[in-house]
């Protein structure tokens, strides 16, 4: 075989296995249980749309999207405003420890979430956080801000301080270039840092569910609380797979020029 053959069929096998688990999860979607726990199938004998109709019309289902999105935006947005100033600072000054604050901003991110459990804990009982969208949006930020300092200060290193001292000569305040000039120059590099940060927020479990119980209760909580005296819901189980999976495609699919761009240009 020879090689464009030979790769063309190892990208077929990877599309192939990267594509089986969500076809899978897609096939026991639009299943009954009975037909789930009988015999194996590659598609749906009797095609069902009652496992989704329960997601959308069982309240503690679609509740739980509704604030896993909340979260997630707010932590997206907080994360992003947070970092663009701080990743600015990084990238134009020089100032006593500047490097050992940027390392010690990256060693948050290596920690597990379970280090920072208990004081959350107790610092949101304190406050009567405990159980709102804020409280896990704020927890985000101690893993989601040192990233986005990362991923934008390689896009800001990457624009010539030049372009800083003109703005100042053609009378701009730093306001009015940072918004005008410099954020056009970089949004490649806050589209990356946009989408890194809802993935990191969509899909992190420990501190959404630790930090919650019923009124911001995320989605993925509800998925890890649906065993019964009835044994497990497999066909609802996999329709609300199918569903967690739509708005981080749909963040890729507005953001796929960025990503690009990103990968090309800054530090992902």
């Amino acid at each position: 075989m020879t090689r464009p053959g030979f790769s063309r069929l190892f990208l077929l096998l990877f599309l192939v296995g990267s594509l089986l688990p969500i076809y899978w999860m897609l096939n026991m979607s639009l299943k009954t249980n009975e037909e789930i726990l009988g015999v194996m199938t590659m598609w749906p004998s009797n095609l069902t749309f009652d496992n989704y109709k329960t997601i959308f019309t069982d309240e503690s289902w679609y509740s739980g999207y509704i604030n896993s999105m909340i979260y997630v935006a707010l932590n997206m947005v907080m994360a992003v405003l947070l970092a663009l100033p701080a990743a600015y600072a990084f990238s134009r000054y020089s100032f006593l420890g500047d490097k050992h604050l940027f390392f010690w901003l990256l060693t948050n991110r290596m920690t597990p979430p379970a280090v920072f459990l208990l004081p959350f804990f107790q610092l949101y009982s304190t406050f009567g956080l405990m159980d709102t969208h804020i409280a896990v949006a704020l927890a985000h930020l101690l893993f989601n801000v040192p990233l986005a300092v990362w991923i934008l200060e390689g896009f800001m290193s990457g624009i010539p301080k030049e372009i800083d001292e003109t703005a100042y000569i053609d009378g701009y305040s730093f306001p009015k270039f940072f918004v005008k000039i410099f954020l056009p120059l970089i949004k490649s590099g806050i589209g990356v840092t946009a989408f890194f940060c809802f993935m990191f927020s969509w899909v992190e479990l420990l501190l959404a569910r630790t930090l919650t119980s019923v009124e911001a209760k995320p989605i993925a909580a509800t998925m890890t609380r649906t065993v019964s005296a009835a044994g497990m819901d497999w066909g609802v189980l996999a329709a609300a797979g199918m569903l967690t999976i739509v708005p981080g495609a749909l963040v890729i699919w507005f953001v796929r020029h960025y990503i690009a761009k990103g990968f090309a240009m800054g530090r992902v």
